[in-house]
């Protein structure tokens, strides 16, 4: 047969590889964010509900009514920014769901669009599939700061839009009250769109607070705001996402995310609604507080163990400089880990076009407690 060249140059990422080898292996799985934690029970127990009740038809194009309003309460109630859940909300197969149904919807192939390196693999492979092309700014460990001044030698006048994922994965970087303004001063000098990917708002650290960029009033017309429910309540698998945008591009988007996925899963839209309406507001605080935690266990066994992690100050992320494992590639880097102490991490690589990527592999702290504490041995004996 003849086939399309589309995709030629994407191939399953090396997170997914590394699992598999990882599980050839009999290794910990550091590299896969899979954030294997308990659900909590009222949202696993709403779609058991569902399914009980025999809940299995096709949602609204938008997602379910019930689920839209509880998003626009919580938007409103955390960051007083109000949508219409009627035709602002949209509820997405997971937020790289939605990503992919919005620069379908919102972008033209030729476009260009800045992404901050290091980037999230499924944001710059979605970009490349669809036809886009990729302008990448470089930050810089460990602040991993936003300069003005390489945002306008990144912008031409086939810019259409700018990827912003705070808390980041995979560097853990929330954004400053400074770097905010920035942006939102950018975006509208040039008339851009801000995709704004924030999957990981409840997950911050050390006092820091997350502030969405739609919050600037500037903003709100410019923003699409992604998230979701994956790492909050542990349903990576589940794919439940939403946004929040304009009418407008709300609609584009329903539309382009129908033609790709239908829509989210009818059960499991019913149990996260029943985990947004019955979780306590102290259960994000206390989740944050957990990760924390985690985040302070692996970087200090990494210290240890002379790989120097650059601490997140969000996300369930950390890069670490590995130089000291002596290899010339990243990916030598992880199958030496592997094979040495039976801990599987990403390689920089796969956030990286920079030969900087070469010199850092990404490990994922979202893990049991027994689990990590194994991992953190295991990586003491490097030292």
């Amino acid at each position: 047969m003849r086939i399309g060249s589309r995709l030629a140059k994407l191939a399953i990422s090396d997170i997914r590889a590394m699992t598999i080898a990882c599980q050839a292996k009999g290794g910990i799985n550091l590299g896969q964010g899979v954030c294997d934690l308990p659900t909590p029970e009222p949202v696993a127990r709403g779609a058991i509900r569902a399914i009980e009740d025999h809940i299995a038809t096709y949602a609204h194009p938008m997602g379910i009514a019930e689920l839209r309003q509880a998003v626009a309460r919580k938007v409103e109630t955390l960051y007083g920014v109000s949508y219409d859940p009627s035709s602002e909300v949209v509820i997405t197969s997971g937020a790289t769901g939605g990503f992919a149904a919005s620069i379908l919807a919102l972008c033209e192939p030729g476009d260009e669009i800045i992404l901050f390196e290091p980037y999230y693999g499924y944001h710059l492979n979605t970009v490349l599939s669809l036809g886009l092309v990729p302008v990448l700014v470089p930050l810089v460990p460990p602040t991993w700061q936003i300069e003005r001044e390489a945002l306008e030698r990144a912008v031409t006048s086939k810019t259409r839009a700018i990827v912003i994922c705070t808390p980041s994965n995979p560097g853990g970087k929330v954004l400053s009250e400074a770097e905010r303004e920035l942006l939102a001063d950018f975006c509208q000098s040039h008339n851009l769109i801000a995709f704004c990917d924030e999957i990981y708002e409840h997950i911050v650290f050390d006092g820091k607070r997350h502030v969405p960029l739609q919050q600037l009033p500037q903003m709100r017309s410019r923003c699409v705001t992604l998230t979701g429910l994956s790492k909050t309540f542990s349903i990576t698998g589940w794919r439940i996402g939403y946004l929040t945008t304009t009418a407008e591009a709300a609609s584009r988007i329903a539309i382009a995310h129908d033609l790709l996925y239908v829509c989210a899963p009818t059960p499991l839209q019913l149990g996260s609604l029943a985990g947004m309406i019955e979780t306590p507001r102290p259960y994000y605080d206390e989740l944050s507080a957990m990760y924390q935690r985690k985040r302070d266990i692996l970087c200090s066994a990494l210290e240890d163990a002379g790989l120097r992690p650059y601490w997140p100050a969000g996300a369930y992320y950390v890069l670490a400089d590995v130089r000291k494992l002596g290899c010339a590639t990243s990916r030598q880097a992880a199958m030496k880990l592997l094979d040495e102490v039976g801990i599987a991490a990403i390689s920089g690589t796969s956030f990286y076009q920079d030969p900087v990527g070469e010199t850092m592999l990404r490990f994922c702290f979202a893990k049991p407690d027994d689990v990590l504490s194994d991992a953190a041995a295991r990586l003491r004996r490097l030292a």
